[in-house]
């Protein structure tokens, strides 16, 4: 399978089948994925691999929070303050056809409340990534770090597994950072899912669109 035939096959999964994922297998995507490019050749990247009975003791606290109403500041700002065309309008469409797919309906708010608690749970994946970035360094390390996220997924897909990455998993820094002894001035950036596709789930199903080539580039000749 191509680079590109990856890219393309890759997307979102929120549901696993209940299939531990091989160590062999976390390796070779760390090991691959390591290769990705950063500046300097600094290697920004701090992963910890997560499953098992650490992983339900950490949901579950973040379970335990979000039941309680309880909300912490992300270690960065991830989303816009002020959210503007056109990413307001995609964010909008993005979660209506999630919905749709699951036959949530728009004014069923807790049926809504019930599936982003799913987020805390990794969408019951067997495996959870986190990633962790040195605070002191700046905006060029977050685009190595990007690029490294994506070799991640790559490699995952080309070994037959689904990824999801979320922001979501790094809600409760605090949490996670206790949980996994990781020193508090760490920037918890995200979470990335990692398991067995569930390919008879709904949510599954579904898969975002991309904008046409037109909307984003631009050809100088």
């Amino acid at each position: 399978m191509s680079v590109i035939d990856i890219l393309k096959q890759r997307k979102s999964v929120r549901a696993f089948l209940n299939k531990d994922v091989e160590k062999e297998k976390i390796i070779k995507i760390l090991e691959s994925a390591k290769m990705s490019p950063s500046g300097v050749n600094m290697q920004p990247f701090n992963v910890c691999v997560v499953s098992g009975e650490k992983k339900v003791a950490l949901e579950n606290k973040m379970l335990e929070a979000f039941d309680n109403n309880h909300k912490e500041d992300m270690d960065y700002q991830y989303y816009p303050l002020e959210w503007r065309e056109p990413y307001k309008s995609r964010r909008k469409d993005m979660g209506l056809l999630m919905y749709k797919t699951l036959g949530i309906k728009r004014e069923d708010k807790e049926k809504q409340l019930q599936q982003w608690r799913e987020n805390y749970k990794a969408f019951g994946a067997p495996t959870v990534l986190y990633f962790f970035i040195d605070s002191v360094l700046e905006k060029g390390s977050y685009l190595d770090y990007g690029m490294f996220l994506q070799s991640v997924m790559l490699a995952a897909t080309e070994l037959g597994l689904g990824s999801c990455p979320m922001a979501s998993l790094a809600e409760y820094p605090s949490i996670v950072k206790k949980e996994l002894d990781i020193d508090k001035d760490k920037v918890l950036l995200c979470g990335i899912a990692l398991g067995y596709e569930d390919k008879n789930a709904p949510v599954n199903s579904f898969k975002t669109q991309r904008v046409p080539l037109e909307e984003f580039a631009t050809f100088y000749e």
